[in-house]
């Protein structure tokens, strides 16, 4: 299997709040971005597919790619969901399950800002169109600079949640800002998750890790000559990466300020691939 680019987005939209404007698409762009991986002769997978033959299953199509939604904002009902559907594509949704609405209500408490998120019923609705539904913890928190016991609640407590929204079991999960440590990636694979997606702008391959999967991460200052350039393999490395000096640092000094009360980060996909 060759390099897979596994593209993650974040909000599409045309009027984004602030905080995510950085990591918003136009529904315009996100639309030119579709036909730019289908010119590339690209076929989309759903994740469970890519999961498979890491895992050893049945190879996959020579040349594919698959899609990734973090965070449930309102727009990919509205939005992604009608234009994936008119071109038959799959992809895969991680939501942070403390920030969806529920019926008649407020969202159950997150800590990324006010933006305008899914409810209850619209996610239903789009696992009933087939869109694969994922977690993303409860709150939202940087996992690796969390202690064990908050991590292991925001894992499986957004595994339970979702599967009794559902009715069904979820097997799906991305780590928020990308952050994870060989600790919470054990938890993840204890509490009954089967893949677990980081950032790391990186192509994904078959001698990765199901709970390590790297993704591209589509900003709103994407150009469209890299964009081009990740639809043909190129443009980044390929996974497996070992971990960097810099990673290692980067995790320690956020975990100290996080003792400190005064917690370090980027926004909602910031992360490297630990």
């Amino acid at each position: 299997m060759s390099a897979v680019p596994v593209f993650v987005y974040h909000s599409v939209n045309t009027d984004p709040p602030p905080w995510i404007a950085p990591y918003t698409v136009t529904p315009r762009v996100f639309a030119e971005q579709l036909d730019r991986i289908a010119d590339a002769g690209l076929t989309v997978v759903p994740l469970r597919r890519l999961v498979a033959a890491i895992r050893g299953g049945p190879p996959l199509p020579p040349r594919c790619a698959v899609l990734t939604f973090d965070d449930g904002f309102a727009d990919f009902y509205w939005t992604v969901a009608p234009l994936l559907t008119e071109r038959a594509l799959p992809a895969t949704l991680y939501v942070t399950t403390g920030a969806v609405h529920p019926p008649g209500g407020h969202p159950e408490g997150s800590l990324l800002p006010a933006a305008a998120m899914l409810s209850w019923r619209q996610v239903a609705t789009l696992d009933a169109l087939g869109f694969e539904i994922g977690g993303h913890t409860v709150t939202h928190p940087q996992l690796d600079a969390v202690p064990a016991q908050r991590a292991w609640r925001e894992i499986v407590g957004c595994k339970r949640r979702l599967e009794d929204a559902l009715s069904h079991p979820v097997y799906s999960f991305a780590y928020p800002h990308g952050y994870s440590s060989a600790a919470v990636r054990r938890t993840v694979r204890e509490v009954g998750w089967t893949s677990a997606c980081a950032v790391a702008n990186a192509f994904a391959s078959a001698d990765g890790d199901p709970v390590r999967i790297p993704r591209l991460m589509v900003r709103a200052d994407t150009r469209p000559e890299l964009f081009t350039q990740w639809t043909r393999g190129g443009g980044a490395p390929t996974a497996p990466l070992s971990e960097s000096l810099r990673t290692k640092g980067w995790r320690v000094y956020r975990r100290s300020r996080a003792l400190l009360g005064r917690p370090a980060g980027g926004p909602p996909g910031s992360g490297t691939l630990p």
